[in-house]
């Protein structure tokens, strides 16, 4: 790629005219993307017509024009940057799958890259430059702007996934002091000021916030009213410390448009706006489903090296977990031999009551997740997955033991096997609430390992009560 020319690209300022058609039109094609659409830009690509494929992708909107590099195949993605230099704008990079932009930017030379990060709010430049190796952070920092070279790295102390990593540092915010008045006369002549905001913040002579006026308050209120009449000072503050997860969980609980980020001595450093919010959400929730899988980060375009390590490792796990239920089986190996029908019956028992486990376990872990689920009501929760086990396991049991008696016209295995099913579930349950209780106090996520255990649990449990029952109560022999 030419350095010269995708520089040009990302730092000049498109038309809001042109902005506006491109992403109407871009909104109104439903043909946008679809698979047809997708093969006709890759081949012309192919065939080495760029300006056809810059006709192409020319009305997409930024957001689009990301899907279109994930869509594309990773030997495909830099020959399309180049063809389409002029449509790579930050708004695109900001849009970028972290692994597809990962790949692009490490094309980049670091006097480029530091040009996309200067433009990219600061939020998202972090997102770009926390993933180059140190060298290249490194070199991209050295390139940039003292000013935004000091706000990046300000931003990269603070934790992975934490309120200082996600945190834009563009908002407004004013002393007390002024009026309604004084205030619209600022947000009309600053010109540096953010373009984009819900809500001003009001600060002390310590910068510590003491209140938010939101706009429709300030364009409705009297140029004469001071701001510390019309201020709300009720407010969410967010510690730069805290976990995303928890911020996400505080604007779902309060509703919050935005909320003011605070350091260690309560000074303004920082705001986080919902926009940023619905994709902590969603990348939360499908991190949660992902972990409880094993499957990784879940990412297609996640490197292959990566993918294999993050989920070969459960699965060993889960080798050696299955080892336990397969000396279970071998304990009663004679017992199999003398009815063939226990071992057509054992995956019953312990695949349902696996399937329980996973029910609870799932309850469970959002519960967590969006602490409906706390110490405080910790045995609520068990009394009541316990109370759902033997109502489950009843209805499980009579079915079971019914159908079991009458195919094998033995009333006395229908009685084992419906013990055991009532057993194994109520079981599966208990396992399925404790597990994520006990690794959420020792501080381990709970959507990372209770799978294994419970899957363990429900297994070696299942085999061992429904053939400990059928040796003990002599329906064998």
């Amino acid at each position: 790629m030419n350095p010269e020319e995708l520089d040009d690209a990302v730092t000049q300022d498109a038309a809001p005219a042109a902005d506006a058609a491109r992403e109407s039109e871009s909104l109104d094609e439903d043909n946008l993307l679809k698979p047809e659409f997708v093969r006709n830009v890759l081949e012309a690509l192919a065939a080495g017509d760029n300006a056809r494929v810059y006709e192409l992708v020319e009305p997409l909107h930024p957001a689009d024009i990301a899907d279109l590099f994930e869509l594309a195949d990773q030997d495909e993605r830099l020959p399309l940057a180049r063809a389409i230099q002029d449509l790579m704008s930050v708004d695109v990079f900001a849009e970028l799958n972290d692994y597809v932009r990962e790949a692009l930017v490490e094309e980049l030379p670091a006097g480029i890259v530091a040009d996309i990060a200067e433009q990219l709010e600061t939020d998202d430049a972090v997102a770009m430059i926390e993933d180059l190796d140190e060298a290249d952070q490194q070199a991209v920092l050295a390139e940039m702007e003292p000013e935004d070279r000091a706000a990046i790295e300000s931003a990269l102390s603070y934790p992975e996934e934490s309120a200082g990593r996600l945190m834009s540092r563009d908002f407004i915010a004013v002393p007390e002091h002024l009026t309604v008045g004084d205030l619209i006369d600022y947000l009309r002549d600053g010109r540096q000021l953010t373009t984009e905001f819900w809500e001003v913040f009001i600060v002390d002579a310590r910068h510590h916030p003491i209140g938010t006026c939101a706009l429709s308050w300030i364009l409705r209120a009297p140029r004469q009213i001071p701001l510390a009449d019309v201020m709300k000072r009720d407010q969410t503050l967010i510690p730069v410390t805290m976990d995303q997860e928890e911020v996400a969980l505080r604007f779902q609980k309060y509703a919050l448009i935005s909320a003011a980020v605070v350091d260690e001595a309560g000074r303004l450093v920082g705001q986080i706006t919902v926009d940023d919010i619905v994709h902590i959400i969603q990348e939360e929730a499908g991190e949660d489903v992902l972990l409880l899988s094993g499957a990784g980060d879940g990412d297609i375009n996640e490197p292959i090296r990566e993918s294999y390590f993050s989920r070969v490792r459960w699965l060993v796990a889960n080798l050696l977990t299955a080892t336990v239920a397969s000396m279970i089986i071998s304990v009663f190996e004679g017992t199999i031999e003398q009815m063939v029908a226990l071992a057509t019956l054992m995956p019953i028992v312990a695949g349902l009551g696996g399937n329980a486990g996973t029910q609870t376990l799932a309850v469970t872990v959002r519960a967590l997740a969006t602490n409906q689920l706390t110490a405080t009501n910790a045995w609520r929760a068990v009394r009541r997955e316990i109370a759902i086990a033997l109502l489950n396991g009843g209805t499980v049991a009579v079915v079971i033991g019914v159908a079991v008696a009458l195919i094998f016209a033995n009333p006395q295995l229908g009685a084992v096997i419906a013990a055991a099913m009532l057993t194994n579930i109520v079981i599966a349950g208990l396992a399925g609430v404790l597990v994520p209780l006990t690794l959420e106090r020792f501080n381990v996520d709970p959507a990372i390992a209770s799978s294994i255990f419970v899957t363990m649990t429900t297994d070696s449990m299942g085999f061992l009560v429904f053939l400990g029952l059928a040796t003990v109560s002599g329906v064998v022999g």
